[in-house]
C-alpha cells in the first residue's frame, strides 16, 4: 500500500469511528491547559486532573503564580513526576507571561518554547489545541503509533522527524483532530507493551498487525473492503 492510500485510509476510518477527539487533561482557559501541559510531561493526564483543581483555584491567574514561590506550588504539585522542577517552571513561566507577554499565553511556536518548562511538544498542544493551529505535538503514544500503522517509516527516530511527516501528509485542517486520534488510539488500543490487536479496527491497515501475523496483501485488502 503506497504511503498516501495508508494515510487517507486510516483517516477515514477514525472520521468515521472517532469523530470526536480531544484533550483529556481539564482546564477552563488557556493559562490552565498551559500549567496542565506542563505538569503532563512523563506523568498520566490521570494524575494531573487529580491535582490541579486546587492549584487552579488558588493562583487562577498568571499575577497570582507569579507571585509565588517554588516551594510552595511544590506542595500542590508533589504527587506529579519531578515536582521540584515543574514547580521552579511553573512559577518562572507565570512570572514570564506577566513581564513579557501582558499575562497571555502566546500563540506562536517561537514565542511559547521562551517561557520555562515548555518545549516543541509542549508549545504545540498549545497551538494546536488553544488556537487551533496545524501543530503537531509528539509524545511517546503518537510516536509509537505513527511507526506501527505505517504512517512513518524507521527513519524517523526523533519526535520532530515524525512530527515534520505526520504534518506533511494529514491535511493541514485535520492536523488539530488528528493529534487526539493518535494519542487516545496509543492510551486505550495500541499500547506500549500489550496493544490490542484483537479489536483494533486498524489492524489491516496497520503495517505492525500485517508483519506480525504474516497478513498477506490479498487478505488484508478482502477483510479491509
Amino acid at each position: 500500500m503506497r504511503k498516501k492510500e495508508r494515510f487517507e485510509k486510516i483517516i477515514a476510518w477514525f472520521q468515521e469511528n472517532v469523530p470526536i477527539a480531544e484533550t483529556e487533561l481539564h482546564y477552563n482557559n488557556p493559562f490552565e491547559l498551559l500549567i496542565a501541559v506542563i505538569l503532563s510531561a512523563q506523568c498520566t493526564d490521570k494524575r494531573v486532573n487529580i491535582i490541579t483543581p486546587p492549584l487552579y483555584r488558588d493562583f487562577p491567574t498568571p499575577e497570582a503564580l507569579a507571585a509565588s514561590t517554588p516551594e510552595v506550588v511544590f506542595e500542590y504539585i508533589r504527587s506529579v513526576s519531578y515536582p521540584n522542577n515543574k514547580a521552579k517552571h511553573l512559577v518562572g513561566m507565570a512570572q514570564m507571561l506577566v513581564k513579557d507577554f501582558n499575562s497571555e499565553v502566546p500563540g506562536t511556536l517561537e514565542e511559547l518554547i521562551k517561557l520555562p518548562g515548555v518545549g516543541r511538544k509542549t508549545a504545540n498542544v498549545i497551538q494546536s489545541v488553544v488556537f487551533n493551529k496545524a501543530a503537531m505535538a509528539v509524545d511517546t503514544h503518537v510516536f509509537r503509533v505513527s511507526h506501527r500503522l505505517g504512517l512513518v517509516d524507521d527513519k524517523c527516530t526523533t519526535p520532530f522527524s515524525v512530527e515534520k511527516e505526520l504534518t506533511k501528509n494529514i491535511p493541514e485542517e485535520l492536523i488539530p483532530i488528528a493529534h487526539h486520534w493518535l494519542i487516545l488510539h496509543g492510551r486505550y488500543v495500541c499500547q506500549s507493551r500489550t496493544p490490542k490487536c484483537d479489536t483494533c479496527g486498524l489492524q489491516m491497515l496497520c503495517k505492525y498487525y500485517c508483519d506480525k501475523y504474516k497478513v498477506t496483501k490479498d487478505k488484508a485488502k478482502r477483510k479491509n473492503k
